[in-house]
C-alpha cells in the first residue's frame, strides 16, 4: 500500500484513509487496485488524475461521480489555491502502465516529486524540468526537496532489460518455438499491453480473452488497444491467468496436450516477480533466474522474460544523480530508501542540515535543549522516512559530544520508537517503555530493582561506591537493545531475512557493529556488566 503523506501537506496521494480524507486535495496516479483500494469512500474533494485512469477507476467503482474528478494529462500544469497559499502541479509520464503519471508539487511547502509506481528510464527523466536535472556530475540549478519514490526493486541487485528489451525477448521465444499450437502469454496486467501490442503486430493475429473469466484484462485492452482483442478461441494467441495458481494451470495445459498426442504449447510469463521475489524453487531455478536477459525455463515448463514496470535499483541510482533530491522516501514500505546508495552518501550524513522549507515538508519542529545543547527534534506524521538501524553512543561529557549524539530526532506523541537521523528501531520493542531522555535513557522494565529518589529509602544505589556503578549501566544499557528486522512476505513481496545487529549479554560487538561505531567516529562502548555480578560485587564491598 502507499504511504500516507506528512501532515505538513495539503494534499494526499493514492491513499484513501481516514486521515487522507482531512486533506484538502487528493492525487491519483494510475488505476492499479493496491493505489486506488478505498477510494469509493471519497463522495466529496476532487480527485486530480488523467482521463484514462478516471476511466478505468469509474469502471472499478461504478458508484464514483464524473463530477469528483479533475483531469491532469501529461505534461500540463495546474495551479491549485489553498488557504496555505496556492501550488502548482504537473504531471509527467510514469512509464508504468496507461495512464500512469508522477507529479511534481511546487509551493510554500517546498518542491516536492512524487514518482508513484514508475520506470525512472531517460526518456522518463528528461521530460522533467531542466532546472531540477544535474548535468556533468554538477547539481540542478534547483534541487528538490524530497522525492516519494518507487523503490519496489530498491534491494534487487541484479540489472533488468529495458521494457523494448524484454518485449523482443518475448517475441525471440516465441519464434524459436514456432511449432507450438498454442502461445499462452501470462499478460493480464493493466502495463503489459505494449508486449501484446507487439506480439500482435509481428505474428499478424489477434489475441483471444476469454471475457467471462477475465472481465477486467478484456475491459482494460479495450479502452488501451482494442484491435489486438479477439474472441475467437482458436486463435493462436491467449491470455493466460497470471495470478496465484498459474503454476498448476500451467501443469493441466502440458498435461492435455501430451495425453492428445499434441505438441506442448507455449507458456510465456513476462514479469520481475520470478526473478526478484519467489524463493520456492531450487538452487538450481535459483541460478537460471541471475539470467535477466533471454527467455528461461523452469521446472513447471512456464518460460519467463524479466518484463519489470517498476525501476531496477541501478536506474534508481541514476535517477537520483541527476536529481540530487535532499531527501528520499519510499513509497513502498516495504522496501526501504535507505538501501539506495545515494540515499545513504547524501540524505542520511551526521552533519545534514535541514533547511525551514524541508522541516516544514517532513513537519518536523525543531527545538534547542537546554540541558546538553542537544538538538532535539519533534517528528509528528504518521508516514515512515526510510533509515538504518542506529546504535546509541556512549554518553560523553557535556561539550564533547559528537555531532551523532547531539542529533537526535525524537518521536510524538510518547510511547513511539525513538528516530535518530540515521533511523529507527524497527519491530519487536512495542511493549518497551522508552523515556524521553534520550538514546541514553534506562528503560524501567530492565531492573529488577526500584529505583527511588527519596535520599531517606535504603535502595541499591544510595551508596557511593554503587552511584558509580549505576552510572556505568546507565551508560552501556544502551546496547541492550538487540536490532533487528525481519520482513517476510508471500509470492507477491521480495523475502528478506532478518539481520541481528547487536549481540545482547555478550563480551562483545560483532564486527559489523564494531565498523558501524567506527564509520561514526563513536567509540566502542564497553559491553553491559552483568546485574548478578554488581551485586555480589556490592556485597563483597559491604562485608569489607
Amino acid at each position: 500500500m502507499p504511504i500516507e503523506m506528512p501532515k505538513g501537506l495539503p494534499f494526499s496521494v493514492d491513499t484513501w484513509t481516514s486521515a487522507s480524507m482531512r486533506k484538502r486535495h487528493h492525487f491519483l496516479t494510475h488505476a492499479h487496485k493496491d493505489h486506488s483500494s478505498g477510494i469509493s469512500s471519497l463522495s466529496s474533494f476532487p480527485i486530480y488524475c488523467t482521463y484514462f485512469t478516471k476511466t478505468l477507476v469509474r469502471q472499478h467503482y461504478t458508484q464514483l461521480e464524473d463530477s469528483l474528478f479533475v483531469g491532469i494529462e501529461v505534461g500540463q500544469s495546474i495551479v491549485i489555491d489553498d488557504p496555505d497559499g496556492a501550488f502548482t502541479v504537473t504531471a509527467f509520464d510514469a512509464n508504468h502502465c496507461p495512464g500512469a503519471v508522477m507529479f511534481l508539487f511546487e509551493g510554500n511547502f517546498g518542491n516536492i516529486l512524487h514518482t508513484g509506481d514508475c520506470r525512472l528510464s531517460p526518456e522518463c527523466l528528461q521530460n522533467l524540468p531542466e532546472k531540477y536535472i544535474g548535468k556533468k556530475g554538477k547539481e540542478p540549478r534547483c534541487q528538490l526537496d524530497c522525492v516519494f519514490l518507487d523503490c519496489t526493486f530498491g534491494s534487487f541487485f541484479q540489472e533488468m532489460p529495458s521494457k523494448h528489451s524484454a518485449v523482443q525477448e518475448v517475441i525471440n521465444c516465441i519464434w524459436k518455438h514456432h511449432n507450438a499450437l498454442t502461445v499462452y502469454l501470462s499478460c493480464d496486467l493493466l502495463g503489459q499491453e505494449e508486449i501484446l501490442v507487439n506480439v500482435s503486430k509481428t505474428f499478424g493475429a489477434k489475441i483471444y480473452v476469454d471475457k467471462s473469466k477475465n472481465p477486467e484484462c478484456f475491459q482494460n485492452l479495450t479502452l488501451a488497444a482494442p484491435e489486438i482483442l479477439s474472441e475467437d478461441p482458436s486463435s493462436r494467441f491467449h491470455i493466460f491467468d497470471g495470478s496465484p495458481g498459474l503454476y498448476e494451470r500451467a501443469y493441466v495445459k502440458l498435461a492435455e496436450a501430451r495425453h492428445n498426442h499434441q505438441s506442448e504449447p507455449l507458456i510465456i510469463r513476462p514479469s520481475a516477480q520470478w526473478y526478484a521475489c519467489e524463493d520456492r524453487f531450487s538452487e538450481l531455478e535459483n541460478t537460471k533466474k541471475k539470467r535477466t536477459h533471454g527467455a528461461v525455463k523452469d521446472q513447471f515448463g512456464v518460460w519467463h522474460v524479466c518484463y519489470s514496470m517498476h525501476s531496477s535499483k541501478e536506474e534508481l541510482e541514476w535517477a537520483l544523480q541527476l536529481l540530487s533530491p535532499r531527501w528520499v522516501v519510499s513509497t513502498t514500505p516495504s522496501c526501504r530508501a535507505m538501501e539506495l546508495d545515494y540515499v545513504k552518501r547524501h540524505c542520511f550524513k551526521s552533519n545534514i542540515a535541514l533547511n525551514k522549507s524541508l522541516c516544514k515538508l517532513l513537519d518536523m519542529t525543531v527545538e534547542t535543549s537546554l540541558d546538553a545543547g542537544t538538538l532535539v527534534k519533534s517528528l509528528n506524521s504518521k508516514h515512515v522516512l526510510e533509515m538504518t538501524p542506529q546504535p546509541c553512543a556512549q554518553t560523553q561529557p557535556p561539550g564533547k559530544q559528537s555531532n551523532e549524539t547531539r542529533a537526535l530526532i525524537e518521536v510524538s506523541p510518547p510511547g513511539k520508537l525513538p528516530v535518530t537521523l540515521f533511523g529507527r528501531a524497527r519491530l519487536g520493542f512495542q511493549d518497551v517503555n522508552f523515556s524521553h531522555g534520550g538514546c541514553n535513557s534506562v528503560p524501567t522494565s530492565g531492573l529488577s530493582q526500584t529505583v527511588s529518589s527519596n535520599t531517606g529509602q535504603e535502595s541499591f544505589y544510595q551508596e557511593k561506591d554503587d552511584e558509580v556503578k549505576l552510572d556505568k549501566l546507565q551508560e552501556s544499557t544502551n546496547d541492550l537493545y538487540k536490532v533487528k528486522y525481519q520482513q517476510s512476505q508471500d509470492q507477491e513481496t521480495r523475502v528478506r531475512k532478518s539481520t541481528t545487529y547487536l549481540n545482547i549479554g555478550s563480551s562483545g560487538f560483532s564486527e559489523g557493529v564494531r565498523k558501524l561505531y567506527r564509520l561514526m567516529n563513536v567509540p566502542v562502548p564497553e559491553p553491559l556488566p552483568s546485574l548478578v555480578g554488581l551485586l555480589n560485587r556490592n556485597k563483597r564491598l559491604k562485608r569489607g
